[in-house]
């Protein structure tokens, strides 16, 4: 199944490190990052759950949640989650979910023959709460996510469904935003009563809004 940008995120359930889980019920009316693992006990997954159980205050901030999934087991899971706690100095406190069955692997595509046809490869969904999928980035198996740039991408996805804006390249929270373009200039000015600055008639620059 090839998942594209705006459709809905296929529910489903399963198993758990936390028990078990309705994917759009987990949801709620709020965000949800779903990222995948190529498999327990490799070294890069161990130091990103890591990072991601450290940066769980920055999500809730965001009203997201994190779920990873594994092709492997619960008992794997349970295992894996202590050497993660010891090595990263950490508590992974977000729930893994046991794909043995590979059924949300494959519903999720995250699954890519040409690179592995039994391990995921690292996937990412960012869910909103329409239940509308936002953003999808694949790695490869060799190389970590960049979980600042995961909050990046999430604070503009939050501001631009909020605001007629988007953020130009290499945006950080409280920089200036681009004005979309169907907003003539009049309607701009009551829109953004920070006053914006037109560097050409499709390229007009606004501070945040909020």
């Amino acid at each position: 199944m090839s998942l594209r940008l705006g459709d809905i995120a296929p529910d489903f359930t399963a198993k758990s490190s936390e028990g078990d889980i309705n994917f759009h019920q987990y949801l709620g009316e709020g965000w949800v990052v779903l990222f995948s693992h190529p498999a327990d006990y490799t070294p890069v997954c161990t130091t990103e759950l890591g990072t991601v159980a450290k940066y769980k205050a920055e999500f809730e901030k965001r009203n997201t949640k994190v779920i990873a999934l594994s092709v492997d087991g619960l008992e794997s899971h349970q295992g894996w989650i202590k050497d993660i706690n010891e090595t990263q100095n950490t508590t992974v406190n977000f729930p893994i979910i046991a794909d043995e069955d590979r059924k949300v692997s494959e519903l999720y595509d995250m699954i890519h023959p040409n690179a592995n046809d039994k391990f995921t490869v690292r996937s990412v969904f960012v869910v909103g709460p329409d239940k509308k999928i936002k953003l999808i980035i694949t790695y490869p198996a060799s190389t970590g996510r960049n979980f600042d740039e995961l909050l990046r991408v999430i604070d503009s996805l939050q501001l631009t469904a909020k605001f007629s804006v988007a953020t130009p390249a290499n945006w950080k929270p409280g920089e200036d935003v681009v004005i979309a373009p169907a907003i003539n200039n009049e309607d701009a000015a009551a829109k953004f009563p920070k006053g914006f600055k037109i560097v050409k008639n499709y390229l007009r620059l606004t501070p945040q809004p909020n």
